[in-house]
């Protein structure tokens, strides 16, 4: 069995912390052990302990790959999405991958994304999709969740008939999307369960579809034009439009965790980061980045997000609710992950004259450095905090240490490294324009430039 594991969207309920380049499920918020981890670092770390890992695949967008093996400790396969489309496209497309990759079109194919939030034994029923594949001559097979509660967040599958044996399953009736509490009250009655977005079929099944709807099966040619593919989910264009499909039910622990109430719920404390909750602070959670203190004084049930983007206050109840005050609110992204480390904005100016000023609190990871690049427009002025490392301009090394200045001017080649620990320093950009318009990389492996030393 081959998985893709979908990782996209941007987690506009999880403002401040999540945006569009730091997506919900690379927070690290979710404890394990003596360290936090995050959504995906939970369902690969899962993944990898059930055995499920080798052949998969990540489909994703934007900027994620770099986030993904800057958060993995091992190199995966990422299928890039030119643009987000929605589910069908970003499925198609991995599908295409795998299939031009000489997979075996009867190989069965699992879907799961991995911004959700389940027990091992969840993970444990992956391999059974495959099974009640076999076994019911489903073209889909889902698992849904029994549900504790009913819930508006989800979507419901509505069972058919019940096949007991081996792998107990039910064929699927029909889908419900999203109804409202009376509703998912009369549908639990019935049985229904959660659609949890796991899935299998097999791999010739989408690229017959494909070939169907005239699309082309192949990876690159799909990938050229991409942008003409339908911008719908897979439920929507594929598994509702299925006759023959099956559903394995799942009772136990499963959270979709797009909201901070249901996020605060999975985590281990009250308080993430610098933070000070009184007893009378009942049901309070602090999550805060900013090296600021933040305190709640005898308020009760609320949520108080802090970081680079901006400042959450919420009542837990309603924190469901923020996603239509986000646009409103929402800056350009402050705050990034990069294969090399992280880097936060501390402040952006432009004064009368058009000279831009950006400094950047950036932290480089042990081993680790920026790709040999240029700029025209600009100069830079790298002050280090902390760590020790390389610095590299115009083709000559020289050892860096806490409390050294390197001025960049314009047209000056440039690259740093840390050492055997994290490098932190402040970086200055003054210039004309500052962007990757403004950007030659040479290089991104330090063992590839003609160093002198």
């Amino acid at each position: 069995m081959r998985l893709i594991l979908l990782s996209g969207g941007a987690g506009k309920r999880l403002w401040p912390l999540s945006n569009n380049n730091r997506p919900k499920q690379f927070l690290p918020v979710l404890q394990h052990g003596n360290y936090r981890e995050s959504m995906l670092q939970r369902v690969w770390r899962q993944l990898e302990e059930a055995g499920l890992t080798e052949g998969a695949i990540f489909s994703t967008s934007g900027n994620q790959k770099e986030l993904i093996n800057s958060q993995l400790t091992t190199n995966v396969e990422v299928v890039e999405e030119p643009e987000r489309r929605d589910t069908f496209p970003a499925i198609a497309l991995a599908a295409a991958y795998l299939y031009s990759q000489g997979v075996d079109k009867n190989e069965v194919v699992a879907v799961m994304p991995v911004d959700g939030y389940a027990d091992k034994s969840f993970i444990e029923q992956l391999p059974h999709l495959a099974t009640v594949l076999e076994q019911s001559n489903s073209d889909i097979v889902l698992i849904g969740v029994k549900p504790n509660q009913p819930s508006e967040k989800y979507g419901y599958i509505v069972p058919g008939k019940s096949i007991i044996g081996d792998i107990s399953y039910d064929e699927v009736d029909c889908f419900a999307e999203k109804p409202d509490l009376i509703k998912a009250e009369h549908l639990i009655e019935q049985g229904a369960l959660w659609n949890c977005g796991v899935f299998a079929f097999r791999l010739g099944y989408i690229i017959e579809i494909l070939r169907r709807k005239g699309l082309p099966y192949h990876y690159h040619q799909l990938l050229e034009m991409y942008s003409e593919l339908p911008k719908s989910s897979f439920d929507v264009e594929v598994v509702e439009k299925t006759n023959k499909k099956a559903v394995i039910a799942y009772n136990g622990t499963w959270k979709d965790l797009g909201t901070w109430d249901s996020l605060t719920e999975a985590m281990a404390t009250n308080v993430i980061g610098k933070g000070y909750l009184c007893r009378h602070s009942t049901d309070s959670h602090i999550i805060n980045e900013l090296d600021l203190p933040v305190s709640v004084w005898k308020v009760p049930n609320v949520i108080v997000v802090s970081g680079p983007d901006g400042i959450l206050v919420t009542d837990r109840n309603e924190a469901t609710g923020i996603k239509s005050m986000v646009h409103q609110v929402e800056i350009l992204p402050r705050y990034e992950e990069r294969l090399w480390g992280k880097q936060t904005i501390l402040m952006h100016k432009k004064n009368a004259e058009g000279i831009e000023t950006v400094t950047k609190r950036i932290i480089i990871s042990a081993g680790r450095g920026i790709s040999y690049q240029e700029h025209f427009l600009r100069k830079e002025v790298w002050t280090i905090v902390s760590g020790s490392g390389e610095v590299c301009l115009n083709d000559e090394i020289s050892l860096i240490h806490a409390g050294d200045t390197i001025v960049i001017e314009a047209g000056t080649r440039h690259a740093i490294r840390a050492g055997e620990s994290n490098l932190e320093l402040i970086e200055v950009q003054i210039g004309k324009e500052i962007g990757e318009m403004d950007t030659i990389r040479f290089t991104h492996d330090w063992d590839h430039i003609p160093l002198t030393y």
